[in-house]
């Protein structure tokens, strides 16, 4: 853990000085008004980069409020996309200057004149080179201005295979359903929260798995959504367990009992769901006499600032002689942490949390989001030795009111039971 915060310290010290050279082009960009030469613009693009990059590293490894933690990294990251398309136009001005320096210092002639804009203004090359940069840097801010709009509700059903060579036959070609971090305190569109739940039931799951984050902070928040996912059945049933922001630990309370009541109502609320919430526990899930294991582990973080509420001894007794063994636990830290080191009678493990930070690229063959930065395993599927584990990317949103290139997931996986053709490969 140390070595990864003393990376993103280096990594932020060269952002940093990154930022200072790109200074020189916002500068440009409005040098007629005088604007990027003031003392008061230096010290205040100074102090912003300084305060944001700080702010990014302590949002990773602090517990700080969700909201100022999505804040400070939706806006570093979106900034960073307008700074890359930025770059190669101070880059191209800079050796514009370089040759026009070389040229003039080779053969004493006067620089070449400046373009003249609209209305016969003239405008120096810099300053229109620099404003074109910082018109097509604009472009991804309308692309998070369209994801507010579209992406938070645009749900995608991702289908996955698990193969499974211990899997008894009655369970070959079951398919199960994931969705995760639900986050009810941010919706806004009931209609459209309805038609993702009605997604997955038009695939007719036999099982549901819910991995986690039902609410923001509050039970209460759930509440007006009850009915909708009230409809979440499958003919095996729903097994659901907590994630970090569950128990209540990021809300204010007035005193602790308000607090452990909140969680008890919590539990109560899955329960008047139809979902079998499994805290710390197991049950053995049963198809034409045979049998294997649905476990359940409370929120275990390997971050610091996650609590660590989960528990596998209590989670897998009783699991020995069952032939396959799959667990829900919220955080994909805690299979590299515990699980593949601890718990190798575990066979595929199914989380949710990253969220794919609500911002990225996921395609086919690959993908990428801010959040690899943090979580080596943050979005689909995961293979080590014999275990797997599956990241299901959320169903709902928190801190930014949207999505941008990773979009909500319904999972829909088929079990085989046959080994993987591509364990050999990895």
């Amino acid at each position: 853990m140390q070595s990864q915060l003393f990376i993103l310290i280096l990594i932020g010290i060269g952002i940093f000085l990154l930022d200072q050279y790109l200074a020189r082009g916002f500068a440009a960009a409005f040098k007629k008004r005088g604007l990027g030469n003031t003392t008061g613009f230096k010290i205040g693009y100074t102090l912003f980069s300084i305060v944001l990059i700080t702010g990014v590293i302590i949002s990773i490894y602090m517990k700080i409020p969700v909201g100022v933690r999505a804040g400070f990294l939706m806006v570093f990251f979106v900034l960073a996309i307008v700074k890359i398309t930025f770059l190669p136009f101070v880059l191209a001005d800079d050796i514009r200057r370089l040759i026009v320096w070389l040229k003039h210092t080779g053969t004493k002639s006067t620089l070449p004149p400046p373009t003249k804009g609209a209305g016969n203004e003239i405008i120096p090359r810099s300053e229109f080179l620099m404003r074109a940069g910082l018109i097509t840097g604009a472009v991804p801010l309308a692309a998070i201005g369209y994801g507010i709009i579209a992406g938070a509700y645009d749900y995608r059903v991702r289908y996955q295979t698990l193969y499974l060579p211990n899997l008894p036959k009655a369970f070959d070609g079951i398919k199960i359903g994931q969705i995760s971090d639900i986050h009810s305190g941010s919706f806004y569109n009931k209609k459209a929260v309805q038609g993702g739940v009605e997604m997955l039931l038009g695939q007719k799951p036999d099982v549901i798995f819910f991995t986690g984050d039902l609410v923001n902070k509050r039970t209460d928040e759930v509440y007006g959504y009850q009915d909708i996912f009230s409809k979440v059945k499958a003919p095996l049933g729903v097994f659901s367990t907590l994630g970090n922001h569950d128990y209540g630990d990021y809300a204010d309370w007035t005193s602790l009992s308000a607090k452990k009541k909140n969680l008890a109502d919590l539990i109560t609320t899955h329960k008047n769901m139809g979902w079998d919430l499994l805290l710390n526990e197991n049950r053995r899930l049963k198809v034409n006499g045979e049998e294997i294991g649905i476990l359940g582990c409370e929120n275990w973080g390997e971050l610091t600032r996650f609590p660590k509420y989960g528990k596998m001894e209590p989670t897998i007794k009783g699991t020995e002689y069952l032939p396959v063994k799959l667990l829900l636990s919220h955080d994909p830290s805690h299979w590299r942490a515990q699980i593949l080191p601890h718990y190798p009678q575990i066979d595929v493990m199914f989380s949710g949390h990253t969220h794919g930070m609500q911002f990225g690229v996921r395609a086919e063959h690959y993908q990428w989001s801010p959040v690899e930065y943090v979580y080596k395993e943050w979005a689909g599927l995961y293979l080590e030795r014999n275990q797997q584990l599956y990241v299901n990317v959320g169903y709902g949103f928190l801190g930014f009111p949207g999505r941008v290139g990773i979009l909500p997931e319904i999972t829909i996986f088929t079990l085989r039971s046959a080994h993987n053709p591509l364990a050999k490969n990895i």
